[in-house]
């Protein structure tokens, strides 16, 4: 797996954290607006780290090239969290307290986010979190842009049950994240008449797989759905394909992908996991071709661009477009402008922000891992919060503050 991240990132260039961007073009007098990054450029999860940050500089730059917000320039300041909470908590204290920054884009799991979230709402600091993740987070302080399960677990659930059968397997992360999916997976495979036969958690620094394999041929599912993640993760799809199983049972997964984890495997042992997301790569639309094209201008290799990357580019566009709805950068005029419906064209399509629960309505493609490439087999567009939208409603209730866990 380091081979591969090294891969994805050689030749990127990625300039030192915690310093401002280069002013390219000429600004009105004014302090620069400090945008906040926490992110894992290091550590068991920089696999997604890195390119995100790569995207955030690409999103800073460009904005800065094209005349900056409101005249003045964008500082971008960013700390790498090194897939460690304390650092995620102790980085946020610093970016509000010592840095004063006007915005953050940052966290990955749901724990970083959980870690940090309240910091920034206590100090009156706009928060983007740009990751898939599993749902319910209601915080009027809170922008969420990426995926959640009502989006992609049910599209994806729903096409391998029409291909392979009704007895399931599932596999997750023993985090938020994963023990919330997997209940979802759940829902979904007994709203279709289905069972789930076991469901196993692992911590993510787990690499062997083998008892767990030897289980699942014990229990002959029609299908396996993983929602593990990570770097040790990956190993289980190394194991399935050397034991011989990914010929005999069928894969689905809601999280392999977004990090290009399909580059990191072998066609051998990649082909035919299904699997769902707002991104890939494929994507045939002259918008994609245009963003690939640019990153490749400043970065290098192309490789390095996945779902989670693009989500925290597409973010940062979204703030800076409420920023210029706004005509002002303080924190009561951005959360109107978000909250009057601030819609983008990114990479990805369309990107909307609801705002009944500062999610974002997405294009979600269902797509099938075909020789280290994601085949897309539907895409539904503006595919919309559904699950969060249940339960959270900030126009009713913007005092709001919490994460809705689904009874299910």
């Amino acid at each position: 797996m380091s081979i591969t991240r090294r891969d994805f990132v050689a030749g990127a260039g990625l300039a030192a954290l915690g310093t401002a961007l280069p002013l390219r073009g000429a600004f009105a007098q004014g302090a620069p607006i400090k945008v906040g990054v926490l992110l894992d450029a290091s550590g068991n999860i920089d696999i997604y780290g890195k390119p995100m940050a790569m995207a955030s500089r690409m999103a800073v730059d460009e904005i800065n090239e094209a005349g900056g917000l409101l005249g003045r320039k964008l500082q971008l300041i960013e700390y790498d969290t090194q897939s460690d909470i304390a650092l995620y908590t102790k980085f946020a204290q610093q970016l509000v307290r010592d840095d004063k920054v006007h915005v953050v884009h940052g966290g990955i799991t749901s724990a970083s986010r959980e870690a940090i979230r309240q910091t920034f709402r206590r100090a009156n600091t706009l928060y983007f979190y740009n990751i898939l993740y599993e749902g319910g987070v209601c915080d009027r302080n809170t922008v969420c842009t990426g995926t959640t399960p009502a989006q992609v677990i049910e599209p994806v659930v729903d096409l391998a049950m029409k291909r392979w059968g009704n007895k399931v397997y599932v596999l997750a992360a023993d985090y938020n994240y994963g023990q919330i999916a997997a209940k979802w997976i759940a829902h979904y495979v007994k709203q279709r008449n289905g069972t789930t036969l076991k469901t196993d958690f692992f911590p993510l620094d787990v690499a062997d797989f083998g008892s767990t394999i030897a289980k699942i041929q014990q229990e002959k599912p029609s299908f396996v759905v993983s929602a593990l993640v990570g770097g040790a993760h990956m190993s289980f799809y190394r194991q399935w394909a050397a034991s011989g199983m990914n010929t005999r049972i069928p894969l689905a997964a809601t999280v392999f992908g977004v990090g290009n984890e399909q580059l990191a495997l072998s066609a051998a042992e990649g082909d035919g996991i299904l699997i769902a997301g707002n991104y890939s790569q494929e994507i045939d639309t002259p918008a994609n071709k245009d963003f690939l094209a640019r990153w490749q201008k400043r970065f290098g290799d192309p490789r390095s661009v996945h779902e989670i990357a693009v989500s925290q580019y597409q973010g940062i566009h979204l703030w800076a477009q409420a920023v210029r709805n706004a005509k002002a950068i303080e924190h009561a005029p951005v959360l109107a402008a978000l909250e009057a419906g601030v819609s983008i064209e990114g990479p990805s399509g369309t990107v909307t922000i609801e705002p009944k629960t500062h999610h974002a309505a997405l294009d979600v493609r269902v797509m099938e891992v075909k020789g280290q490439k994601n085949t897309i087999l539907e895409t539904v567009k503006q595919r919309p919060p559904s699950d969060t939208a249940q339960y959270c409603d900030l126009q009713k209730n913007p005092k709001e503050n919490k994460q809705f866990e689904v009874s299910i």
